[in-house]
């Protein structure tokens, strides 16, 4: 089966890295990154263009288009290949502004019933109103820009002049046309995770629960970023929670998105909150999978993963072919340049990546996320950075202890100026264990 990967992150290395593995598959990618090339060939090609991707996917009889990024989704690119007969796992742009449009999100959970944060929309034409309600507001207060803004477009203000700053630096175009609408909502107590559900439009499968690390520093302190690590399976999503999840949240989102007219294919993200009664609400959708968690989620799953996206992009989501959704636990440290999520300086060169998955011995994978191939004056080729977040040091092994270890391990053997990561990915999981005796998920 031919499949064209599109995307260049960590998220997609991941992806090709499980694509490679399944049975007669023949990848392709675009515009990629040297990770992602280790498992495809690349597709010289403009995925923006609509046109050029058709072309290239009759040329060489691509049986499926996989889209990573949600740029290309709220681009109307799925809608733009199904026309012309062309099988993709990622939904149309009508289904993508569940996640392409914060207020189109919480407009549809009031309409089904979904729990979520009690909220208010406000245009740019309403500046003055925003900041009334703003300033009326209980404390804390979150401040969310409507459309795509990187995950970076989340504010948690703990008093009210930072709630405001936030509101008037979008109205004022931080985020360009994403910050010309905002949601203000309620804060939400509890503890975060994430769940993906690989869907055909009406069926579902569930994937390990994860969870992501949001904040730049260790503590959950700083600024907000893509994501600086992630580990799964994630214990606060018990058996009776995921019920919940996928009866009030995963179930209806589904039903209702089909009710409206158009169904839900690809891959699903729940952003949940989860209150000390194990109450689930949701804090976001993706249209897509979300990254880094796709890096650890993918690393327990036990499938025929090109089978089972094809199933779903054709309408009969075939669960036989997965195994187990959680086989042993995971643990992804991204590995950030200096700087994110602001500023940062690229075209350093990385060194050791070999190194880290060699002392792994099988249980280690670095996923290339802002990373290139640099031409040197000898001849040779480095790899350097090329973006706020690098790499995802990776391990998968029996337990989540063990997991955390080695991936924090791994990561010393890589070297580039001014690398930076968290030191507490996954310690909020431990706490639910006993470490004397590592017990295993």
């Amino acid at each position: 089966m031919n499949i064209l990967l599109l995307g260049s992150g960590g998220r997609e290395h991941a992806l090709a890295h499980k694509l490679a593995a399944s049975h007669n598959v023949h990848l392709f990618a675009a515009p990629a990154n040297p990770g992602i090339l280790r498992h495809a060939m690349l597709a010289n090609i403009n995925v923006t263009q609509h046109e050029e991707v058709v072309k290239f996917c009759i040329a060489s009889d691509i049986a499926l288009v996989i889209i990573g990024p949600e740029a290309l989704l709220a681009s109307g690119l799925t809608d733009t290949l199904r026309e012309h007969g062309i099988n993709v796992f990622g939904p149309s742009r009508a289904a993508a502004r569940i996640e392409s449009s914060k207020a189109f999100a919480k407009d549809f959970m009031m309409r089904h019933g979904i729990p979520t944060a009690q909220y208010r929309t406000f245009s740019d034409h309403e500046h003055k109103q925003a900041r009334e309600y703003v300033a009326q507001h209980a404390l804390p207060i979150v401040i969310k820009a409507d459309g795509l803004a990187a995950g970076k477009g989340v504010t948690v203000a703990k008093n009210h002049a930072d709630a405001l700053e936030a509101l008037d630096a979008a109205f004022d175009g931080k985020f360009g046309k994403a910050g010309k609408s905002i949601v203000v909502e309620e804060f939400m107590y509890g503890e975060e995770a994430s769940i993906f559900a690989i869907s055909d439009g009406e069926r579902f499968l569930t994937l390990a629960p994860a969870q992501d690390h949001k904040r730049i520093g260790d503590g959950d302190t700083g600024a907000n970023t893509g994501g600086m690590g992630a580990y799964c399976p994630a214990p606060i999503i018990t058996p009776t929670v995921l019920h919940c999840v996928e009866k009030q949240i995963i179930e209806p989102t589904l039903r209702g998105m089909k009710a409206e007219g158009y169904p839900f294919i690809g891959c699903l993200y729940a952003g949940l909150m989860i209150d000390t009664e194990d109450n689930p609400k949701v804090v976001e959708f993706n249209a897509r999978f979300g990254d880094p968690e796709t890096q650890a989620v993918l690393a327990v799953l036990e499938a025929d993963f090109a089978q089972l996206l094809y199933s779903a992009a054709t309408g009969k989501l075939d669960t036989s072919c997965v195994t187990f959704t959680a086989r042993g636990a995971a643990c992804c440290v991204v590995l950030a340049a200096s700087g994110y999520p602001g500023e940062v300086r690229t075209g350093d060169e990385i060194t050791g990546i070999e190194d880290a998955e060699r002392f792994g011995n099988g249980t280690v994978t670095v996923f290339h996320a802002g990373t290139a191939l640099h031409n040197n004056l000898d001849g040779t080729q480095s790899l350097r950075t090329n973006g706020g977040r690098v790499l995802g040091v990776t391990a998968h092994t029996h337990t989540l202890p063990e997991a955390i270890t080695l991936a924090y391990q791994a990561l010393k053997h890589i070297h580039f100026r001014g690398k930076t990561y968290r030191t507490d990915i996954g310690y909020k999981a431990l706490q639910r264990y006993s470490l004397n005796t590592s017990k295993a998920l």
